[in-house]
This record gives C-alpha cells, sequence and structure tokens, in this order.
C-alpha cells in the first residue's frame, strides 16, 4: 500500500473541504448538474479519445496508485547472481527448479526459455517485445489520467459557461444574479479539483511505477542473456547494477 498516495489525497481533501467550512456550509459548493457535467463529460471525452479496452483497463491501472508492491531491484540481482552460479556449476537444466519457484511470470518465460536451448537472439527478441508490450500498456494508463487532467477544467468551464447563459437569461430577477453565479463557478472549481488533486498527481505516479517496472524488466532481459551466454555471475553483477545507479540519477534530478 502507498502511504504517501493516501495521505495526498486525504489531506488535499481536507485542506479543500476544511476551507469550505471555515466559510460557510459545504451544501453551498454541492450541484448535482455541475457534478454531472464534469464527470460526464470528462468519461466521455476520454472515451471518445481512446479504445474502449483502454479506458476498462485503466481502472485496473488506476489500483497501482494505491495498491502497489515491487521487488526491489538489488533483490532481482542478488537472485539472477545466484541462478548464474548454479548454472555455471551445474549447466542450464540445473536451473530448472528456479521456474517454478519464481514469482515473476517475466522472470519464468526467460528461463524456461533458457533452459529449453532458444538461440540468445531468439529469447532477447521474444523478452524485448514483450517488454515493449508492457510498457505500451503501462503509459497508456498513464496518458488516460493525464488526459482526464486536461479535460476536467475544460468541462469546468463549459458549466461555467452554460450557468452564464442561465444567469444573463433571467436578468430581470436581480435577486437570482448571486446565486445563479455562484453555481455557474461551482463547475470549473469541480474540473479544477479533480484535475489538480485527483487526475494529474495519478498520471505522474503511473509514470514513476511504470519507470520502476520497466527497470526491473530491463535489469531481469540483461541477467537472462548474460546466463545464456555463460557470463561469469560477477561481470553479470555489475553489469546489473549500472541500472541500480541510473536509478538514483533520476532521483537526484
Amino acid at each position: 500500500m502507498d502511504i504517501a498516495s493516501i495521505i495526498g489525497v486525504v489531506s488535499g481533501m481536507g485542506f479543500v473541504l476544511g476551507t469550505i467550512l471555515l466559510g460557510g456550509s459545504i451544501m453551498m459548493f454541492v450541484n448535482i448538474p455541475s457534478i454531472l457535467i464534469v464527470m460526464g463529460g470528462t468519461v466521455a471525452a476520454t472515451m471518445v479519445g481512446y479504445p474502449l479496452s483502454d479506458f476498462l483497463a485503466m481502472f485496473k491501472t488506476g489500483i497501482k496508485i494505491f495498491m502497489f508492491k515491487i521487488e526491489k531491484p538489488q533483490d532481482i540481482i542478488a537472485n539472477l547472481v545466484e541462478i548464474s552460479n548454479k548454472a555455471r556449476k551445474g549447466g542450464l537444466l540445473s536451473i530448472e527448479g528456479d521456474i517454478q519457484t519464481t514469482p515473476d511470470p517475466y522472470l519464468a518465460q526467460a528461463l524456461q526459455m533458457t533452459v529449453d536451448g532458444v538461440k540468445t537472439g531468439d529469447i532477447a527478441a521474444i523478452m524485448q517485445k514483450k517488454m515493449s508490450l508492457t510498457k505500451k500498456g503501462l503509459d497508456t494508463g498513464a496518458d488516460i489520467f493525464s488526459s482526464m487532467g486536461a479535460y476536467a477544467p475544460a468541462f469546468g468551464m463549459i458549466g461555467t459557461l452554460i450557468g452564464l447563459v442561465q444567469m444573463l437569461a433571467n436578468l430581470d430577477d436581480p435577486s437570482s444574479i448571486g446565486p445563479k453565479m455562484a453555481v455557474a463557478m461551482i463547475t470549473t472549481f469541480y474540473g479544477a479539483v479533480l484535475a489538480n488533486l485527483f487526475f494529474i498527481p495519478m498520471s505522474d505516479k503511473l509514470l514513476g511505477r511504470n519507470e520502476e517496472e520497466i527497470t526491473n524488466m530491463n535489469i531481469i532481459f540483461e541477467g537472462i542473456l548474460s546466463i545464456r551466454e555463460g557470463e561469469h555471475p560477477k561481470l553479470m553483477e555489475d553489469k546489473l547494477k549500472v541500472y541500480m545507479a541510473e536509478g538514483k540519477e533520476e532521483e537526484k534530478k
């Protein structure tokens, strides 16, 4: 579970609601038509912009924002070094048992191809293709949330314009101008909150998650090729640790 995401959402909503309550009733900010046009319009625009399969997959991808568990790169490297040592001592067939014990299907498939004697070039091609498809799927989820972050304020503005038109059409009643103006502005408020507290931060978080997953897949990719080619485990370990160094450099930027 990602505590930072939960704290961020809860505290963000807390600050917004707290500010509202300090100035009056929260019911002043509740308007069903405004909610419908912002949420409905955002969802509709997203479905227009993306295939239905990608849109539906977004809900599964979104779980990674709050529930995310990934193996540490150093643990993957240590496991690959252990497998490499085993392969050098007992041959490639000796690592067949690791196929059943590994929880990572990407690593399991790669080990199976290695044990089966598949050529290095073919292993590399299959692993790269799977990595590419995985990255595409992960990036699509982040792109969808980013698009929703752009659509929400736009539909908030559309709702405001609708409210202003309705208000201007009834200028004969001066007492209704203030309330109608307030309702017109609420849609902009909804759009801004949804975009800046939810959709855009969610997209940013998913991009970070995706980078971690692809880094792990790259480590496995390089490690399997080294094992297949019979490289010394120490040399393989040194090569794989470069990915950890690159990750630390990215965190500093």
